[in-house]
């Protein structure tokens, strides 16, 4: 494709796959796209260790790396150890996230010891944290870096210039995308509200324009569109608009390489738009995932609410890591309340298929999609 922006990171379709799976963040770099690895729930040794693996099997193809560092969340700013942040979350949620187990005869009693087990998640979500994530992702050959919820730290974008490595942030808002640019970021993944994971309430196909008019007299900063868009025909209304290219999250996790739970794969593919949510109940803040019994729990007036990131999570997450396990292993209750974040294009992904086969599709569908706007303008 003739693009700026795919001529700067060296890809030839400017699709970015943002993934948790190391499988299929190498497998879009191959075929042309560039893979996004999740990297927030690792510790340093583990993200290097899944980046050694991508570096060995996508052969010099760029590929980068996404973390999470909140500009709000509870305690921010202060390194706590385990205790004292475990001693933060009351015992209302607690008693309440055990008791949605228990009716489903899944047993609560370890919940608290598996709770330690995710306070990485929280201690990453810190700068300190994130600086040592930083620092493994740099010393390997990536070419993008990406942050969500918030402007980047100066650190952040100091070490993308000094190793030429382009820096992307999420923005739900037109007000998130002007503090961006003048933060001093490199690329802008405009994230409408049908998103899965984090995100506003202002729909992409709006988003997108009202971004790029709001930016178009501070900076020539590329645009990606992301939320909801899970074809080709949709990246190529959004390049339209005068998106550089598309980002997307959900379309990956129903593929044959996605760590996505069995479970939860069945339940995407047979869902329909209408069946996700937007709730604080997984993290504290406001993201879409599959709706569930868990979900709806939460959102119920016997819910105490949801608390501040990352304390939420902390509560949720034990709990729905059980929930994916019994799940697989058959358990009726798990099932019943296994949920995972994805957007509301997952109505579209009604047929399991690998990596390489959608990035085929997705490009197929795209090139059709500018037959049909070139037809239509007479060229």
């Amino acid at each position: 494709m003739k693009s700026p922006l795919c001529d700067r990171l060296g890809i030839e379709f400017p699709l970015f796959a943002f993934s948790h799976c190391r499988d299929v963040v190498a497998e879009v770099t191959r075929a042309g796209g560039m893979g996004v690895f999740g990297a927030v729930s690792l510790t340093p040794d583990e993200l290097e260790t899944e980046l050694r693996w991508i570096d060995e099997r996508v052969g010099g193809k760029p590929y980068g790396v996404d973390v999470l560092i909140p500009a709000a969340m509870d305690g921010k700013g202060e390194i706590s150890d385990g205790d004292k942040l475990l001693s933060r979350i009351p015992a209302a949620q607690k008693k309440f996230a055990n008791e949605l187990l228990e009716q489903k005869n899944i047993d609560s009693s370890d919940i608290e010891a598996l709770r330690r087990e995710h306070l990485n998640f929280a201690i990453n979500l810190q700068e300190a944290g994130a600086e040592k994530l930083l620092e493994v992702a740099f010393s390997h050959p990536i070419k993008l870096v990406a942050n969500a919820l918030g402007v980047p730290p100066r650190l952040m974008i100091d070490m993308g210039k000094k190793h030429d490595v382009a820096v992307a942030a999420l923005v739900g808002t037109r007000e998130h995308a002007l503090r961006q640019v003048n933060a001093g970021v490199d690329i802008l993944v405009v994230a409408g509200g049908e998103a899965g994971g984090h995100c506003g309430d202002v729909s992409t196909i709006v988003l997108v324009p009202e971004v790029l008019d709001a930016i178009r007299p501070y900076a020539d900063t590329p645009v990606l569109a992301a939320g909801g868009i899970v074809t080709g025909r949709q990246m190529a209304a959004c390049m339209a608009m005068g998106a550089a290219g598309a980002w997307c999250g959900s379309v990956w996790l129903t593929t044959h390489e996605a760590e996505t739970n069995a479970v939860v794969k069945e339940k995407m593919l047979a869902a329909g738009s209408g069946d996700t949510v937007r709730s604080k109940s997984r993290t504290g803040k406001p993201s879409r995932q599959l709706r569930s019994p868990w979900t709806d729990a939460w959102e119920s007036d016997a819910s105490p609410g949801a608390l501040p990131m990352p304390l939420q999570t902390l509560v949720s997450e034990p709990a729905l890591r059980k929930v994916d396990k019994l799940a697989e292993a058959g358990h009726e209750g798990a099932r019943e309340l296994a949920t995972y974040w994805v957007g509301q294009g997952v109505g579209l992904m009604n047929q399991p298929m690998s990596v390489r086969q959608l990035m085929q599709e997705f490009q197929e569908d795209f090139l059709a999609a500018c037959e049909r706007l070139n037809e239509a303008v007479g060229d």
